[in-house]
C-alpha cells in the first residue's frame, strides 16, 4: 500500500536502507514482481465491500498487478540519485545489505483484482505505485 502518508511501509523503509547503503538493491535480476494499491483505492474498494458484498467475501485490492522489483529499485535511485544494482542470491541471506528484509525482497507476488473490479465495479482511480513516486513525497528535499 502507498500514500503521501506513507511514512513506514515498505517503500519508506527502502528508501532508507538506499540512503544508508548509498546504493538501491534489487535480488538476482530484480524480475520478481510485487503488487501494490494506493490507499485512497483501498478505502473505496473497503466502502464497496461493505455496501456491496456477501459477508465472508475475500477481495484482492491490486491497483499493480505486478510491478518488476527491479522496476521500483530503479526509480527509488532515479529520485535519490542512486544507482540500482543487483544482489546476488549467494549474498541475499548472508547479513548484509537487505538485513532482515532479505526473505521478503526475494518474493515473486503478483496478484490480479479482476473479479474484484467485475463483482464490486472497484476501478482504481489513484496513481500506480512507481507514479506516487515520482510525486515527490516519499523525497522530501533535505
Amino acid at each position: 500500500m502507498h500514500s503521501t502518508t506513507d511514512n513506514a511501509g515498505f517503500l519508506p523503509l527502502l528508501i532508507r536502507l538506499a540512503k544508508e547503503k548509498g546504493v538501491i538493491g534489487y535480488p538476482g535480476d530484480g524480475a520478481n514482481r510485487w503488487s501494490a494499491v494506493h490507499a485512497r483505492d483501498l478505502a473505496a474498494l473497503f466502502r464497496l465491500a461493505l455496501e456491496k458484498a456477501p459477508a465472508g467475501k475475500n477481495w484482492h485490492a491490486v491497483g499493480d498487478e505486478g510491478i518488476p522489483f527491479r522496476e521500483i529499485a530503479e526509480a527509488i535511485g532515479g529520485r535519490l540519485g542512486l544507482p540500482a544494482v543487483p544482489i546476488p542470491a549467494d549474498v541475499l541471506m548472508l547479513p548484509g545489505y537487505f538485513g532482515f528484509l532479505a526473505n521478503l525482497v526475494t518474493l515473486d507476488v503478483p496478484a490480479s483484482g479482476l473479479v474484484t473490479r467485475q463483482t464490486l465495479g472497484w476501478e482504481p482511480a489513484q496513481p500506480g505505485l512507481i507514479a506516487d513516486m515520482e510525486n515527490g513525497h516519499y523525497f522530501p528535499a533535505g
